[in-house]
C-alpha cells in the first residue's frame, strides 16, 4: 500500500535500464514508497530486475543501436503496465526517449528537461563558457575541432591530461556510440586516443588535470522550484586516477558550490535531476567543474541513505504534488559499491602509481589494502547489499564473477 503522501490508488513507474545501480537505487525507493515498480532491460538477471517487489519486462532492442525502434518496445510495455511516470536512467536510453517522445503514452510523464537543453548541458565544450559565467572554475583546456586536425601544442606539465569527447554519446551514421574519457601520459599516447575516436565525437578537449577530490552537486529543480541539494565527496574511484565512485561520502553542501551550481541551472532553466560533477582544487580551494549528468546517477544510493529520497521526489513533482523539501540530511555517511572497490583495489595492486597516473598524494599499496579492510559500522553502508533485499548483491556477485551473463 501506499504510504502516507503518495497517491491512494497505487500508481504504475516504468524505469528503464535494469542493469545499473541508479536503477536499483530507485526501484527500493519507490517500492519501498508504495508504487508499482516496472523495470526494463535486455537481461531477466539484472539487478533490478531481481529486485523485490519490482516487475521485470525484456527489452533486446539497443537503445545505442535502433533508438526509435527501443523507444517503441519502452513504449508499448509503459502502455501495457499503464505507467504514469516512464524514467530513463542511462544516457543512451535518454537520449532515445526525449528524441521519440511519440513513441510513448501521451498522457505518461518524463520527469526530465527538454532534448535540446540535455543536449546542451552534456555537450562539455559548451559547458565551460555557461559554468565560468555562472561561477565555476573551469580546466585550462584547448579544443581539437575536428578529426585529423593537428594536435595542439600543449604544454608538457599537463601531462597526464585528459581527453574529453565533447558528449558521451554522439551519433555516428546511423547509430549512436558510447565514447569516454581518458587519461593520457604523454603527446605520443594523446595522439593515439585522439586518432582511435570516431569523427562524431569531436569536437574534443584535451585538459589540464586537476589535482584534488571529487565533489559532487546533486539537484532536483522543478519549474524553477528548488526541490532538493545534496553533496558528496569521492573517496575511491574507478580507476583509482578518477571515474566512478567506489566509496563516497555524504558532505555539508559548499555555499560556493551551491551558489555556482544553482545559478546554471537558472541558465540552463533546468526541470528534473541533475548531478553536477567538480574537482576541488587542491590548490585554490575552488570548484572545478567536470561534466554534468542530467539523469539519475550512479551513487544515488548514498542520498537517499543520507536522507534524501530524490527518486520518490521526482515522481512526485512529475505526478503534480508539490512534494515538500527535505528539511535535511545526515552528514557523514558512507557507502561503499563493494565489487567496484574490490576492482579498485586490484589495481592499485597489480600496477603501479605511475602506471595508474595518480597523483604524488595517493596512499602506497598497503595504505590502500588498510583503507579498503577498514569498516565504521553503524555509519558504512553496502550500496547493493541489502538484508531485506538480497538477490540483486547476488546477481551482480555472479556477473562480477564472470558466472552469470
Amino acid at each position: 500500500m501506499p504510504q502516507q503522501g503518495t497517491p491512494a490508488v497505487v500508481t504504475s513507474i516504468l524505469l528503464t535500464d535494469a542493469g545499473q545501480r541508479a536503477t536499483l537505487a530507485a526501484a527500493r525507493s519507490l517500492v519501498h514508497a508504495g508504487y508499482d515498480v516496472h523495470v526494463t532491460a535486455a537481461n531477466r538477471f539484472s539487478l533490478a530486475g531481481a529486485s523485490r517487489g519490482v516487475r521485470f519486462h525484456r527489452v533486446a532492442v539497443e537503445p545505442l543501436a535502433e533508438p526509435e525502434r527501443y523507444a517503441t518496445a519502452v513504449g508499448e510495455i509503459a502502455t501495457r503496465v499503464g505507467a504514469a511516470v516512464v524514467l530513463p536512467v542511462t544516457d543512451p536510453s535518454v537520449e532515445a526517449l526525449l528524441e521519440h517522445r511519440a513513441c510513448l503514452p501521451a498522457d505518461a510523464r518524463i520527469p526530465l528537461p527538454t532534448l535540446p537543453t540535455y543536449r546542451l548541458a552534456s555537450d562539455k565544450v559548451a559547458l565551460l563558457g555557461l559554468a565560468e559565467r555562472a561561477g565555476f572554475a573551469v580546466p585550462a583546456s584547448v579544443i581539437v575541432q575536428r578529426k585529423g586536425d593537428p594536435g595542439p601544442r600543449i604544454p608538457a606539465s599537463w601531462f597526464p591530461a585528459v581527453v574529453k569527447p565533447h558528449r558521451s554519446v554522439v551519433q555516428d551514421g546511423q547509430r549512436r556510440d558510447k565514447v569516454g574519457v581518458s587519461f593520457v601520459a604523454d603527446r605520443m599516447s594523446c595522439e593515439r586516443v585522439l586518432a582511435a575516436l570516431p569523427a562524431a565525437a569531436f569536437p574534443v578537449l584535451l585538459q589540464r588535470r586537476v589535482a584534488g577530490s571529487g565533489e559532487g552537486l546533486f539537484v532536483l529543480r522543478w519549474h524553477g522550484r528548488v526541490v532538493a541539494v545534496f553533496a558528496h565527496r569521492r573517496l575511491r574511484e574507478k580507476p583509482p586516477a578518477g571515474g566512478v565512485s567506489v566509496y563516497r561520502e555524504s558532505i555539508a553542501p559548499p555555499p560556493d558550490l551551491v551558489k555556482a551550481g544553482l545559478q546554471l541551472l537558472d541558465s540552463l532553466d533546468w526541470n528534473g535531476v541533475v548531478m553536477i560533477e567538480c574537482r576541488r582544487d587542491a590548490v585554490t580551494g575552488r570548484h572545478v567543474i567536470m561534466e554534468v549528468n542530467g539523469r539519475l546517477w550512479g551513487s544515488l544510493q548514498l542520498a537517499i541513505d543520507a536522507g534524501v529520497d530524490f527518486p520518490t521526489l521526482l515522481v512526485r513533482c512529475a505526478l503534480g504534488d508539490a512534494a515538500p523539501a527535505p528539511a535535511g540530511y545526515e552528514v557523514g555517511v558512507r557507502t561503499r559499491w563493494f565489487w567496484g572497490d574490490v576492482d579498485h583495489l586490484y589495481l592499485r595492486l597489480r600496477r603501479s602509481a605511475a602506471e595508474l597516473q595518480l597523483e604524488p598524494s595517493a596512499p602506497s599499496r598497503w595504505e590502500a589494502v588498510r583503507r579498503f579492510l577498514s569498516f565504521r559500522p553503524g555509519r558504512d553502508r553496502c550500496e547493493v547489499w541489502r538484508w531485506r533485499d538480497p538477490l540483486p548483491f547476488l546477481v551482480e556477485t555472479l556477473q562480477w564473477a564472470g558466472l552469470w551473463r
